[in-house]
């Protein structure tokens, strides 16, 4: 009698100890995986969004995490340095990029980090004004970075907008899914939603998405500068804001790609916006199959409280880069 009391005691513990370990595990075994977020823009908060990002997939995944962000001399963060991208050595070892940049001039040694990544066949996942990433203005070896590699890589370039309005007082724009794409791995837990990004152009008159782009949601402007100039055959109200496709570089290995125009940081404030780009993630790197019905968790974990999207001093001051992977 006591043997059997133990031996179901014993059980009964190891199940327990099973449980428990099974319930502080991540739930998607990526531990082994590398992701480096890109965050090199001045407009939209994204010193601040894409941590959030990194925090939950780290959280969820057990994924390795690190940063590059645009500094000041003393290391700071700082959006405005157009001229820089602290840490992109860092893609070298990369199994995924998550870039989040705007019109940046950086010296050939760390585009070349980029460059080579992107050819090099693995996953990218790209975020609004990375159909703008490049600005050479003077360079015409590296012009072709400007227009020509975002429309190869990301399905389309820089166009234009609907206009700005009330920025981050009204949403913009109104997030609907693609009923063709609906049951997309991407859209799993994915709602309807209304977006404070100002929807833009990608598609429509005289402009198409380039490569195998196929769009999973659609985005209808709420308010549109097009529309009052009597412009919308040339930019209709709505257009795709995010899509997959595949890019194949100069190693001849497809990679994926997942894209998508919306990127205000108040978006970020919706469960459904940061689902579709943690699903974008893990649908990047080929583990589709391992996501949950209803998609990756979008719990924050800790008070996401973004400043509002604008140029100039209007970024977090005082924020040092090499303690941001620290405390995601």
């Amino acid at each position: 009698m006591k043997n059997k009391f133990s031996t179901q005691a014993m059980t009964g513990m190891a199940f327990l100890i099973l449980c428990l370990a099974t319930a502080c595990s991540p739930k998607l075994n990526f531990q082994a995986k590398h992701v480096v977020f890109i965050s090199a823009e001045e407009e939209y908060r994204s010193e601040e969004s894409l941590p959030m990002l990194a925090r939950i997939l780290k959280r969820e995944t057990g994924a390795r995490v690190s940063f590059c962000f645009s500094v000041d001399s003393l290391g700071f963060i700082n959006p405005n340095n157009a001229q820089s991208i602290q840490g992109l050595e860092q893609l070298q070892q990369a199994d995924l990029v998550v870039i989040f940049a705007r019109f940046r001039a950086i010296p050939p040694e760390q585009l070349k980090y980029i460059t080579d990544y992107v050819e090099s066949g693995r996953p990218i996942v790209g975020l609004r004004t990375s159909t703008h990433t490049f600005l050479y203005k003077d360079d015409p070896a590296r012009q072709h970075l400007n227009n020509d590699w975002p429309a190869k890589v990301f399905g389309q370039q820089w166009i234009t907008h609907h206009g700005h309005f009330d920025d981050g007082k009204n949403p913009l724009t109104e997030v609907t899914l693609n009923a063709a794409q609906a049951t997309h791995a991407i859209l799993r837990g994915v709602a309807p939603f209304q977006a404070y990004s100002w929807l833009y152009h990608v598609d429509g008159g005289e402009w198409q998405l380039q490569g195998d782009c196929m769009p999973l949601l659609t985005g209808h402007s709420l308010k549109s500068q097009h529309a009052l100039d009597g412009k919308l055959d040339q930019f209709p109200l709505t257009n795709p804001v995010a899509w997959t496709k595949t890019y194949t570089g100069a190693s001849g290995k497809p990679a994926r790609v997942f894209f998508t125009t919306l990127g205000h940081p108040y978006d970020f404030r919706d469960p459904s916006m940061r689902k579709l780009v943690l699903n974008g993630m893990v649908w990047a790197l080929g583990a589709e199959q391992l996501l949950p019905r209803r998609g990756m968790s979008a719990k924050t974990g800790k008070a996401y409280a973004p400043g509002n999207s604008g140029f100039g001093e209007r970024y977090r001051k005082g924020v040092r880069a090499g303690e941001v992977g620290e405390r995601e």
